[in-house]
């Protein structure tokens, strides 16, 4: 089955779309989806992940990581009438805390107004990028996992409040109009919180034939309450504490992002491209990422080729303590906190990952893929590499190798 028929397909599944029922008696259906994975990396003073929302990954902590990719996620849609559904999905997938507690992801009531206008209220998934419906279920997508330059960047994938849809038709274009609004409020580890407040965006798909683009813009104002001894220790400098302290905080910062993808499959063939911009001013920085995809389809196996490339730029200064006359103590302590300032300015990416893979569709309803990505951590940044050892090198390449074996039901 062509790639863009296939993720059609399954979104309407995965996003309750009972609404065809003619009958007023409510119905419903239980559906899930999962990936059984394992990674490996040859880089041993690091670890390679899917996500920075997950504790660890393949290298350093495990020569090979089932937590990379592993997931399992499980749906109900409940059909009412004709103009009022829900939807829950839970998945279970790693945590920052190791944990595999599962997660609502969705949870919402959909009222349709008129054939073409609808209303969500609850926990909605954030349409940004292509795969934004079905970034979770990677039978959707032809890789191990979508690429981490671009879809890590923003790791937020659903928010609590509303959106309104419009879907139109015109000769030969399709579209869908989202606008949505919400918040999120995320426990990362040992109490601390990841929290957008004021969350507004729009989104515009447009199909014609085999060919669908998606644009989508999103602000919100970002509360990270990370590293906070840090933060204290550079708050007790005095005033220019206080500068380096506000200049890469993450508290209420305005944060904006931006995407534009394409997805091109007439069948035999696809075409996937994407592009994406971040910024916010504090220890997340600003980043602008791409990837673009192909492969070809012979029977049920589809070997495919990727490059992802991000580009990372630190926040406004001042990013270091003055420590010139300061007693040794002190300058020894703000040393110290120096590093730290300059260790979590490092994460922010900039990386480029050249990828081959194979896809085997060994049932109908799931698919065994085989992965080799050749990544490379750039301008001294540690990419999207994690828990990084005491001889990590930024610009050393690593060679991941991964399995994936992904269903559906």
């Amino acid at each position: 089955m062509p790639g863009a028929v296939r993720a059609s397909l399954l979104a309407m599944t995965l996003t309750g779309a009972a609404q065809a029922a003619d009958d007023t008696t409510p119905t419903w259906k239980l559906s899930g989806f999962g990936t059984l994975g394992a990674a490996h990396s040859s880089e041993h003073n690091a670890d390679y992940s899917s996500s920075a929302m997950k504790g660890n990954g393949a290298g350093r902590t495990h020569d090979w990581s089932p937590h990379v990719d592993s997931k399992l996620g499980a749906q109900v849609d409940l059909h009412i009438d004709q103009r009022w559904s829900a939807v829950l999905q839970v998945v279970s997938e790693q945590r920052l805390d190791y944990s595999y507690r599962p997660r609502v992801e969705w949870a919402n009531v959909k009222y349709q107004a008129t054939p073409e206008v609808a209303l969500r209220v609850g926990r909605i998934a954030l349409p940004m990028f292509v795969a934004a419906d079905y970034r979770k279920v990677g039978y959707a997508y032809p890789w191990a996992r979508t690429p981490v330059e671009v879809y890590g960047a923003v790791p937020l994938s659903s928010s609590d409040g509303l959106d309104l849809s419009w879907r139109w038709n015109g000769d030969t274009l399709h579209g869908t109009t989202q606008a949505f609004a919400g918040r999120t409020d995320i426990a990362l580890y040992d109490g601390a919180r990841l929290r957008g407040s004021d969350i507004a965006g729009l989104s515009q798909t447009i199909e014609r034939g085999d060919l669908s683009v998606r644009a989508s813009i999103l602000t919100t104002r970002l509360t990270v309450s990370l590293y906070p001894q840090l933060f204290a220790g550079l708050r007790a400098f005095g005033e220019q504490g206080e500068a380096v302290a506000s200049a890469i905080a993450t508290e209420r910062k305005r944060a904006n992002a931006a995407s534009i993808g394409m997805n091109y499959d007439p069948g035999q063939w696809f075409v996937m491209a994407e592009a994406g911009h971040y910024r916010v001013n504090s220890f997340l920085g600003t980043t602008n990422s791409v990837y673009a995809s192909s492969g070809f389809r012979r029977g049920a196996l589809t070997p495919y080729l990727s490059y992802a490339r991000i580009w990372g730029k630190k926040p406004e200064g001042p990013h270091a303590l003055v420590l010139d006359g300061l007693p040794a103590d002190l300058a020894a302590a703000g040393a110290a906190l120096n590093e730290g300032v300059a260790t979590m300015l490092r994460t922010i990416a900039s990386q480029s990952t050249v990828s081959a893979g194979l896809r085997w569709d060994l049932a109908s309803n799931a698919a065994l893929k085989l992965q080799y990505d050749r990544m490379t951590p750039r301008a001294g940044s540690r990419g999207t590499m994690m828990n990084l050892g005491p001889d990590f090198r930024s610009g050393r390449t690593a060679h991941v190798s991964s399995a994936t074996l992904d269903f559906v039901f």
